[in-house]
């Protein structure tokens, strides 16, 4: 599996597109995207991170930085994100951070 991260609308998924040369109708059976989303309805992220690892792409935007939130139950959605990020980097066999739609390879072997 390939996680890719990186800020809300830097292009993670235009990213994945452009590099393997895929249309949308190709993609977006293969790959879970902004998955962040779903962690905070989830008991067990590690079940979830063992679902999401079935796909070959995986999408996740980051939410740890900036304002912490005051309302309690952001704060422990905005965590509970940053842990299935974390199940998902250690399940994954490449992990990018993509940035203002420029990819950076944290764990793998990857051209960009």
């Amino acid at each position: 599996m390939i996680f890719v991260t990186g800020p809300m609308f830097s292009g993670k998924y235009e990213y994945l597109q452009k590099t393997l040369g895929l249309r949308e109708e190709e993609l977006a059976p293969r790959c879970a995207r902004n998955v962040e989303a779903l962690a905070a309805g989830e008991e067990d992220l590690e079940e979830l991170a063992g679902h999401l690892a079935q796909y070959d792409f995986v999408t996740a935007s980051e939410v740890g930085c900036g304002v912490v939130p005051t309302d309690p139950e952001q704060r422990e959605s905005r965590e509970r994100a940053g842990r299935l990020s974390c199940l998902l980097a250690g399940r994954a066999d490449v992990v990018i951070r993509v940035c203002c739609g420029l990819p950076q390879v944290l764990k793998g072997d990857w051209k960009c």
